[in-house]
């Protein structure tokens, strides 16, 4: 008998989970399917084996899930991902580029623009939104987080804490409360989250980036990298400005 392990994407609740062993209860090539919300959901075991593509046909009857092979067997899934273009990245770039115009208007009409208020209402906005579509599906995020940050990788709820950390950052920006832990604080958490950003690019991994949580099929690219150490880089800009350093 051959037991693997899975990752079930799109369950949020207890109904999903009933729905889903169900389906895979009445297959005859499995005999036991073991299903929870927490990582990894799926546990199957099989009388005869199924691939992939048999497995999700099968839970396609209990709703919109999505299967993949957990751990190092994720190798097949990494097609999934699409290629490295402007294309694929054109959600986030629109994102920012909206954040950033907003951002510029909060000083229409321009009599004095200040380049440390734009970064400050940049980054207030940019924690928020990111934090926003991270939380649309928070167990998503987090699974997906955990294939490449160094801390969630070794403490899983860091992937659950993370978005709320993120929307904490962008109100202390938005409303100015307390730079100095504020601007320490996005230093040292992006400067940390970039650490296996890196690493993922320079080992050449495909996997799929979670900066807009599980909305997006992103893949992990230098974008990442480039957004990452952009919000390092202000924030150090913004606490020297102001002598805070």
């Amino acid at each position: 008998m051959i037991t693997k392990t899975y990752k079930i994407e799109g369950m949020t609740c207890g109904g999903c989970v009933a729905s889903v062993k169900k389906q895979l209860d009445e297959s005859d090539s499995i005999s036991d399917a073991n299903i929870r919300l927490d990582f990894p959901q799926a546990k199957i075991s099989f009388v005869n084996e199924l691939g992939i593509e048999t497995l999700q046909s099968i839970i396609n009857k209990a709703g919109n899930y999505t299967i993949k092979l957990n751990g190092s067997e994720t190798q097949n899934t990494e097609l999934s991902l699409p290629e490295k273009n402007v294309r694929t990245f054109k959600p986030l770039l629109l994102i920012v580029g909206f954040i950033a115009v907003v951002s510029a208007l909060t000083q229409f009409p321009f009599s004095s623009f200040s380049g440390m208020l734009w970064m400050r209402h940049f980054m207030a906005g940019f924690f928020i939104v990111f934090a926003f579509f991270k939380l649309l599906n928070l167990q998503g995020f987090a699974n997906s987080y955990s294939m490449y940050d160094i801390v969630a990788a070794k403490w899983k709820s860091w992937g659950y804490v993370y978005p709320f950390v993120e929307l904490a950052l962008g109100l202390l920006y938005l409303t100015n409360i307390a730079p100095l832990a504020t601007n320490i604080s996005t230093a040292l958490i992006l400067g940390i989250s970039s650490i296996g950003v890196i690493k993922s690019n320079l080992n050449k991994k495909k996997i799929k980036c979670a900066c807009l949580g599980d909305v997006f099929n992103l893949p992990m690219s230098t974008v990442t990298i480039v957004e990452d150490l952009s919000m390092v880089g202000m924030s150090l800009i913004m606490l020297f400005q102001y002598q805070i350093i």
